[in-house]
């Protein structure tokens, strides 16, 4: 136990800059997420540009081209979230539909094996099913989180639990805990989304 806790410490210790700005920027989109605060988008725009550079740095290539596609869905997320008629400042928390489900299935499982493959043929990954499993289901749920479903927070918390051995092997050790922090605040914000869609519901019936 002694090992991990130096470990954890010696990494604190040795963390640059860079990453501290990319984990505290990370974090404060993830709650303004939960809170379902608009502020979500430039904080989390901030810190996955910042993961695009490490994630080249440390070889993670299906994470590095995971935070470009968050940055791309940051943008359209920014945009369908205020994209209103006018009578409200942002849209409503809904969950998928049956249609919408498959289409889910098909992203996540799509982007696995589109991922696998590059990281085996294409890459120097030492880590391709671990990587690309994390990967897929950030892709899953960034794009939910974008369209506002509830169901993102279900993907995030598996993308969370996977990535915390997976960045701590890396030598990420912040961004480890980082992802242990997530992984709370993702079964919040489950919660807290499941509330705002019950009182839209309720909302809509009077």
């Amino acid at each position: 136990m002694q090992p991990i806790i130096d470990g954890i410490i010696n990494g604190v210790i040795q963390t640059s800059a860079l990453e501290w700005t990319a984990v505290i920027c990370g974090i404060a989109s993830v709650i303004y997420s939960m809170r379902e605060n608009i502020l979500v988008y430039p904080t989390g725009i901030i810190s996955v540009l910042i993961y695009v550079y490490l994630a080249f740095e440390y070889k993670l290539y299906a994470d590095m081209g995971v935070n470009g596609y968050y940055f791309v869905m940051s943008v359209y997320g920014w945009y369908y979230w205020t994209n209103t008629d006018g009578n409200k400042d942002q849209v409503p928390v809904t969950i998928n539909s049956s249609r919408e489900n498959f289409y889910s299935v098909g992203i996540l499982a799509g982007s696995f094996g589109i991922l696998v493959l590059v990281l085996i043929n294409f890459t120097d990954s030492d880590v391709p099913f671990w990587d690309a499993t994390t990967t897929s289901f950030a892709i899953l749920g960034m794009w939910l989180m974008a369209r506002k479903k509830l169901e993102n927070w279900i993907a995030w918390i598996i993308t969370d639990l996977i990535s915390i051995p997976l960045y701590f092997y890396k030598g990420l050790v912040l961004t480890s805990f980082q992802f242990l922090i997530f992984t709370i605040l993702a079964t919040m914000g489950y919660f807290a989304w499941k509330k705002s869609l019950e009182e839209n519901h309720l909302h809509s019936l009077k």
